[in-house]
Parts: C-alpha cells; structure tokens; sequence
C-alpha cells in the first residue's frame, strides 16, 4: 500500500469521483458532489492520522452516493451556522501561517447537509464509520 501526504488525499479522491461523474454523464451536478466529497474525506484524513480511509462512490436510481469510512469512533459533530456581517470579517496576518487555527471552522458538515439530498453516519464494527451524502441527479 502506497503511502500519501494527507494533503493530497482529498484531491486525488476528488479527482476520481470528477472522472467518473463525467464517464457517467452528470457533469451537472459534479461541483456539489466534488465540494461534499472534498469535506468528507478533509474530516476522514484528519481524523484517522496516517491510518487508512475508504471512499465508496456509487450511482443509484435518481442519485450519487459518496461515502467515507475511517477507523475513529468519534462521531461527526455539526457546528452551529452563525450569521456574519460585514463587520465580522476582518484582516487575519495569522491566516496563512502553518497550523494556525483561528476557530471559525466547521462550516463543512453543515454544506454537506445543505448541498445533499440525504446524508447520514453508520458505525461500524469493530470500531470505526461510514459518513455519507447522496446529491439527487
């Protein structure tokens, strides 16, 4: 088994499903899907540190469906949307420095919820999950 840089994961993964999107004529709906799929397997690399993930995507009657396994039993957790204005966005010189964390992530999942017709999570046994997304097609 090959080993990659997390960083590349996710656009190696969203790279295949784009391929198979087009190869499956539903190029329509291939920048939700690529955005959901990018969220799904960011959180699944995050959290399953050098350890291995699984990516299933699937065309069903009337949808696509992406799922991700990882190895953690910690469940996914939707953050709250908060409302912004103009006067909440302001200049951040931290913003582009290394492992800098200025605590306004966690919009991913709540996109996921947005931009899908269906999504969920499936423990699995012994331990790890499936979190998933349909988008309608």
């Amino acid at each position: 088994m090959a080993c990659l840089a997390a960083g590349t994961v996710p656009g190696m993964v969203r790279a295949l499903v784009e391929f198979r999107l087009v190869e499956w004529g539903l190029a329509k709906v291939a920048d939700n899907v690529l955005l959901i799929c990018g969220e799904l397997v960011t959180n699944a690399v995050q959290i399953a540190r050098d350890r291995e993930i699984r990516v299933r995507f699937t065309r069903e009657a009337g949808a696509v469906v992406l799922a991700v396994w990882d190895p953690s039993d910690q469940m996914p957790v939707v953050s709250p949307v908060a409302e912004l204005t103009l006067d909440d966005v302001v200049p951040d010189a931290r913003a582009l420095d290394d492992g800098y964390d200025d605590g306004t992530g966690g919009w991913g999942l709540p996109l996921v919820q947005a931009l899908s017709s269906e999504c969920g999570v499936r423990k699995t046994e012994p331990s790890g999950k499936w979190v998933w997304a349909a988008v309608a097609c």
